[in-house]
């Protein structure tokens, strides 16, 4: 049967009034294909790049289960979700608190870059949720100032990119730690290559595989083109040409190095165009401050690599540049996932030399078999 509202899916009451106060009526392909399943209790593999609507279908099943099986008394966190980065955590328990507003469940987060008194209460007072990132996570779990025997549901988000940041064996010690779960979702941008599918082998137990790129219906809100360029300085010309477009209110540039990221902010400068930005050595108090200059408006342009944009959730992105082009049509797609969301269109533009044309034309062939 195909799910076309979220009422179809007999979610509580309570959830289905967050979700209209959300704006959201009608599922997106992967939570229509992954909420059912997980529902029913059934481990998940799913692949979904950014956009599509991920968060959502793990987060609603995890929520169902808590108020299908609530508890009699108060303890440790039930649903436990991994994430790669401080700022993915912080979006994923946000998210969560909104769909549990009418709700009591407790939604609590662990990270680095936080002081222990913070995180005393985590440990301290009743949670239903907690959203961690490993490093920090293990550290309390070694400390034995973490409680990880209530776990009835395991969920990593982002898996993929928490293997590229070298983090497969805390994860399967924390894995171990919760191996009293009767549930682990797993979710990856992409699941193409050996590492992601013999890592999910040893977490999952008969998995449902689910898997949605952007629908066509999804994609058409974004309109993509490209520029050619003759070279640099003729790409840094063309973009400070486009950013300076009145429809440009919310911009961000991606380049695939972090060398690039200072020496295109201070050309942009030049032009009379301030700009934040993310690179990977940053320290987060610095990163933050720079999402927050987005979010509430103060600056309107950020720079950033791939690898320092990791998680981080903007909304309102009117404009993604590729001032370089991705290695990858992965990458590419996403990238571009994150403008035209929340059912709003959205603008990807590529500036592309000679030397560009068959990454290019990788990005487009993948998208036009999807």
């Amino acid at each position: 049967m195909t799910v076309t509202t979220f009422s179809e899916l007999e979610l509580d009451e309570n959830l289905l009034e967050a979700l209209q106060e959300k704006g959201f009526t009608r599922p997106t392909a992967i939570q229509a294909a992954a909420i059912p399943p997980a529902l029913d209790g059934r481990d998940i593999l799913g692949s979904a790049p950014t956009g599509t609507g991920k968060t959502a279908a793990y987060l609603l099943p995890a929520l169902q289960h808590l108020l299908d099986f609530p508890r009699k008394k108060s303890g440790p966190p039930r649903i436990l979700i991994l994430t790669p980065t401080r700022e993915l955590a912080m979006q994923v328990a946000d998210h969560a608190r909104e769909l549990a507003a009418h709700t009591h469940l407790d939604i609590a987060t662990i990270t680095g870059g936080v002081a222990y008194m913070n995180h005393a209460e985590v440990f301290s007072e009743n949670q239903d949720i907690v959203v961690a990132t490993t490093g920090r996570l293990l550290q309390y779990i070694k400390e034995e100032n973490f409680d990880c025997r209530a776990v009835e549901t395991l969920i990593l988000d982002e898996a993929d990119r928490m293997l590229d940041l070298g983090f497969a064996q805390d994860i399967e010690h924390i894995a171990g730690e919760t191996r009293w779960r009767k549930q682990t979702m797993l979710f990856s941008a992409t699941l193409e290559g050996d590492a992601i599918k013999d890592f999910a082998e040893r977490l999952l137990e008969e998995p449902v595989e689910v898997s949605a790129s952007p629908s066509t219906r999804e994609r058409k809100k974004i309109h993509q083109w490209y520029y050619r360029a003759d070279d640099v300085k003729h790409k840094t010309a063309l973009l400070i040409n486009l950013l300076q477009q009145p429809d440009a209110t919310r911009s961000i540039v991606f380049v695939r190095k972090r060398e690039r990221v200072h020496e295109l902010a201070s050309w942009l400068r030049e032009a009379g165009i301030n700009t934040c930005w993310l690179e990977g050595e940053m320290v987060q108090a610095k990163r933050n401050e720079a999402i927050k200059r987005m979010t509430d408006g103060r600056m309107n342009v950020l720079i950033a690599t791939d690898v320092a944009a990791r998680g981080i959730d903007i909304p309102d992105v009117s404009h993604v540049f590729n001032f370089d082009m991705p290695r990858t049509a992965d990458t590419y797609l996403h990238r571009i996932g994150r403008t035209g969301r929340a059912g709003k269109k959205g603008v990807a533009i590529s500036l592309v030399e000679a030397h560009d044309h068959l990454l290019l034309a990788k990005s487009v062939a993948t998208l036009t078999s999807r």
